[in-house]
């Protein structure tokens, strides 16, 4: 069984690139699964959409009228009170944290708007929203000192290049 069990759906053709972005993709969430100090085996799908799918989807359920990077739909999302520690002692037990909607096309015009280029960005996507699959959130000041501390510390980690105030304000931008 893998830490990680990840599903795949590919509407617009990124993992045909001959880059293995799958393995990029496990190392990363690896690395942040390990740095909030997840031990359970995590089940979740990232789906790669076109703007359209994504602004719809941003719209629906954000009611933000526009496509974006990436948006997350937690399973335990306002479950509070939800006692998993019965599961937790099953060595079989997957968590299903999941699922993100990827949209590359804005990723990619991120990169170039923030000046960080294609890698940092993805990674920062990926990285980003895996952590709001996992509770954390930046709407408070103190939330997002926390979840873009972990972000830093991980992209930091893997060799993406940061802004020098990245660590407390996300992009550094």
């Amino acid at each position: 069984m893998n830490p990680i069990e990840i599903t795949y759906n590919d509407e617009v053709g990124f993992l045909d690139d001959k880059r293995d972005w799958k393995k990029w993709i496990m190392d990363l969430l690896l690395m942040a699964k390990k740095e909030i100090g997840k031990d359970t085996n995590l089940e979740m799908s990232i789906n790669f959409v076109d703007e359209a799918k994504s602004h719809e989807i941003n719209l629906k359920y954000r009611d933000k009228d526009r496509p974006t990077d990436v948006i997350s739909f937690a399973i335990e999302d306002g479950e509070e009170g939800l006692d998993m520690s019965e599961f937790f002692a099953d060595p079989d037990f997957q968590e299903d944290i999941g699922d993100l909607f990827m949209c590359p096309s804005v990723i990619k015009r991120h990169s170039v708007e923030y000046g960080t280029g294609f890698d940092r960005e993805f990674g920062y996507t990926v990285v980003h929203g895996f952590l709001h699959l996992n509770g954390y959130d930046h709407i408070k000041p103190e939330e997002a000192k926390e979840m873009f501390g972990i972000q830093g510390k991980v992209l930091e980690e893997y060799g993406l290049p940061l802004y020098p105030n990245q660590l407390d304000k996300g992009r550094g931008k």
